[in-house]
């Protein structure tokens, strides 16, 4: 179906972005043949740096009419595969069109491009007194543009949602080599079909981002973090529930299962308070007033020790915080470190049915001979479960992760759940696309694709079983 990539391409590729912009030596391309998920791998015939959406525009040209794959790829921090050339080709990398082009103070909007690291955004806009909601765990490496095409969320979006509820305009080359851009620094806008939120989660199939407007929100002035130690993790679900009913939504809440707590322990040579409660939570409130923060503190820890909490560690202040966080923040880190082959999932449920997720997953776990590790965004329903290969061989590993991956996917659904709530189908969940979506949307959805994409050069192989 594609054609490979030529003296001729490779020489026009030149053309287009510049010598020192286009590689081909085995050891520059290496770093652009993966993302984070473990084991994944596939090489590219280039990789192209480029630097704007004109030469992207031409990049596009050029591969519609060689009938070559085009990957995108931001910071490569995806854990779906999605950045992972599996057709060969062109990887487009954006690494470069990193620049904040304005933070409009006046309208309450940041322009910036697809490059930018998020965490460089959250400092920009906060030292202007802005704040910038959406903090994907990796935050500090991942890009704007990878947010983007994900739909990235994160810790706080149980309080302020996720990068789809802050985007106002896109800038976005199609697959044809043409440019559009759709909205604006606009609060509202329903002129025409909204094709900024068709773009944002679709992976890179079906157009590549070049500029983004972003709404923001004032910053609050106020932060008090929890970390509430429970002996069940029923009691700490019920908690949540408990909160919400109050009417009160923290900007975060998280839970880690006490097996990931020993993990980090295990990684940082030290203790980590209560490491031997079954469950943690760790709540975030803020507000822009101290007494009102305050009240919610007091109902909060009141509510958490009414259903069986062991205590209520509070921080205030900020160092306090971070110690606070160290665990939560360290928790990818410290299983990598007890089994450097893993497979992560991030299957969502009704937050209601947090608890009967994970009995189900330990009943999964055991019925396979395997560890699963888990934690997540308890206000949500978003569950990141890690099974970790430890001392098996690599055939039965590779004979165990379809199976677990299934049985892990039917019980999430039965919850009324779904397969990821912020990774991405990529490449590595795109065979299980049909237990969760139904013949009729898979059909419809192949059809918006080849109305963007009709000779299928962007992002090929993803999604899509």
């Amino acid at each position: 179906m594609y054609n490979k990539v030529d003296a001729e391409v490779v020489a026009e590729l030149r053309q287009i972005v510049g010598e020192g912009n286009v590689l081909v030596k085995r050891e520059d391309i290496e770093p652009y043949t993966h993302d984070e998920v473990v084991g994944l791998r596939a090489d590219p015939e280039v990789v192209v740096k480029a630097t704007s959406a004109q030469q992207i525009a031409a990049i596009f040209k050029l591969a519609q009419r060689k009938r070559i794959p085009v990957t995108p790829r931001g910071a490569g921090w995806g854990l779906s595969g999605g950045a992972v050339p599996v057709c060969g080709g062109i990887v487009l990398s954006l690494e470069k069109m990193n620049r904040i082009l304005e933070i409009d103070k006046e309208n309450l909007m940041v322009t910036v491009e697809p490059g930018v690291i998020t965490g460089d955004i959250h400092r920009a806009v906060e030292a202007e007194g802005l704040f910038y909601p959406p903090d994907p765990a990796s935050l500090d490496s991942c890009s704007i543009g990878g947010n983007i095409a994900e739909g990235a969320g994160g810790p706080r979006a149980v309080k302020y949602g996720t990068t789809m509820h802050y985007v106002c305009g896109l800038e976005a080359v199609l697959p044809s080599g043409d440019i559009i851009m759709c909205g604006g620094k606009l609060v509202k806008n329903v002129t025409g079909y909204n094709l900024i939120q068709l773009i944002i989660g679709s992976e890179g199939t079906l157009a590549v981002v070049t500029k983004i407007i972003l709404r923001l929100l004032p910053l609050p002035k106020e932060q008090i973090d929890l970390l509430v130690p429970y002996d069940d993790f029923q009691a700490a679900a019920d908690t949540v529930s408990a909160i919400i009913a109050q009417r009160i939504v923290p900007a975060t809440i998280e839970f880690m299962e006490r097996d990931s707590i020993l993990a980090v322990e295990r990684l940082l040579q030290k203790e980590v308070p209560y490491d031997d409660a079954e469950a943690h939570l760790l709540i975030q409130l803020d507000g822009n007033y101290r007494e009102q923060v305050d009240a919610d503190m007091e109902i909060v820890g009141e509510l958490c020790l009414q259903h069986g909490a062991r205590d209520v560690l509070v921080a205030r202040d900020r160092p306090t915080r971070d110690r606070l966080w160290e665990a939560r923040r360290k928790i990818i880190e410290a299983l990598k470190h007890e089994s450097p082959i893993n497979h992560m999932e991030d299957v969502v449920v009704p937050r209601s049915e947090i608890p009967r997720l994970l009995k189900g997953v330990k009943e999964i776990a055991r019925e396979y001979g395997v560890r699963i590790i888990s934690f997540g965004h308890a206000g949500d329903g978003n569950v990141h479960l890690n099974v970790l290969k430890d001392d098996l061989s690599m055939e039965r590993w590779e004979e165990l992760v379809p199976r677990i991956e299934e049985a892990v996917y039917r019980l999430t659904l039965s919850l009324g759940g779904t397969i990821t709530g912020e990774h991405g189908v990529g490449a590595t969940r795109r065979r299980y696309l049909p237990l969760a979506l139904d013949e009729a949307q898979i059909a419809l959805q192949r059809r918006m694709r080849a109305a963007f994409d009709p000779n299928q050069i962007l992002n090929p192989n993803k999604i899509f079983p």
